[in-house]
């Protein structure tokens, strides 16, 4: 039954909590006003008009393309590397980006002042966040062109990370309080930092992704059962592995660029998908995905700011904290 209804359920609650995060916060906005501000309304107060159009929108926008470029790019890693743990920020992405922002942040006496007044500013930190992650991204994709095993590429991407996360310790260790709380703040996550500029750039990022994956259900398909298989169906392993890592790197990749590293999402959501649809077809799971990241991470918004938005807890802990009971539930529930 759910699967039969799956998609419209899922548009109606991400549609519900998308509304409740635009009404949730210090001031408490009615959903009717809210739909008022959103139809273009001139009655509605000017401060919640203001409030909902320049800050919450923005933010419940992000929260959405956030879930659904974690939740699709960890489901394509789970399938590639037909390992239950895999997602996306295996290959190092994540590790790439915060190598960057560190040595921005943190490497503070190593660059010069002019080029540091430009990396640190909000839309300096972004460029170096992608410089960072393309250039793993790079290594990853030279990797998988010498090697025919899908694990070696997880195993160097871990590597990769490793050694990032290395380099990082050694800035941090040698950094002041004030480069690490900021270095601490921007590794916490933030949906609320983006201006409308950058969330366009943002959305073409995630659609352009999202919308690639269109290409790719037959392929994931034929992975689940093995490089051999898919091989024997005419499938090129080596040119669809290069094409799946390079959407998940921009998926992911943006994502962390532009709201940090989120944590969980791109983990559990594809075996929340599983296990509510009992499917392995990824047309459906990717579909599923797409819905319920938007869903969590909207959900966790909304949980970060019931203290008001004077004091927003940090988004990265709270999707785990809020999804891991989930999913051990639901493995549990059904003793898989």
């Amino acid at each position: 039954m759910l699967k039969k209804y799956s998609t419209p359920l899922f548009i109606v609650l991400l549609l519900f909590f998308f509304l409740m995060d635009l009404s949730f916060g210090t001031i408490r906005i009615p959903f009717g006003k809210v739909l008022e501000i959103l139809s273009g309304s001139d009655e509605v107060k000017n401060t919640w008009t203001y409030i909902v159009l320049n800050y919450r929108l923005p933010k419940a926008i992000a929260a959405v393309l956030t879930g659904m470029a974690l939740s699709v790019s960890g489901l394509m890693m789970q399938t590639l590397f037909r390992n239950p743990m895999a997602e996306a920020y295996v290959l190092g992405i994540s590790s790439g980006a915060s190598l960057a922002i560190a040595i921005s942040i943190l490497g503070g006496a190593m660059l010069p002042s002019v080029v540091l007044e430009y990396t640190t500013s909000s839309y300096g930190l972004v460029v170096v966040s992608i410089i960072g992650s393309l250039l793993l991204l790079l290594l990853v994709l030279a990797v998988s062109n010498k090697v025919k095993n899908s694990m070696t590429i997880l195993i160097v991407g871990l590597m990769f990370g490793s050694f990032a996360n290395a380099i990082v310790s050694i800035l941090s260790y040698l950094s002041n309080a004030e480069q690490l709380k900021r270095y601490s703040l921007w590794m916490l996550g933030s949906l609320g930092n983006l201006s409308w500029e950058m969330l366009t750039v943002y959305s073409v990022a995630v659609v352009v992704g999202l919308f690639s994956c269109l290409f790719l259900f037959r392929t994931l398909d034929a992975f689940l059962l093995g490089d051999t298989y898919a091989s024997s169906l005419g499938i090129n392993v080596k040119k669809s592995r290069n094409y799946i890592v390079l959407v998940t790197s921009l998926l992911a990749g943006a994502s962390t660029a532009f709201v940090g590293p989120i944590a969980f999402i791109g983990l559990a959501i594809p075996h929340i998908a599983r296990l509510l649809l009992q499917t392995s077809r990824h047309r459906e799971l990717f579909i599923a995905s797409v819905f319920l990241g938007g869903i969590v991470l909207l959900i966790c918004d909304i949980l970060s700011q019931l203290k008001g938005e004077a004091f927003l807890l940090p988004i990265n802990a709270l999707t785990a904290l809020f999804g891991a009971p989930i999913v051990i539930y639901l493995l549990l529930r059904k003793r898989v």
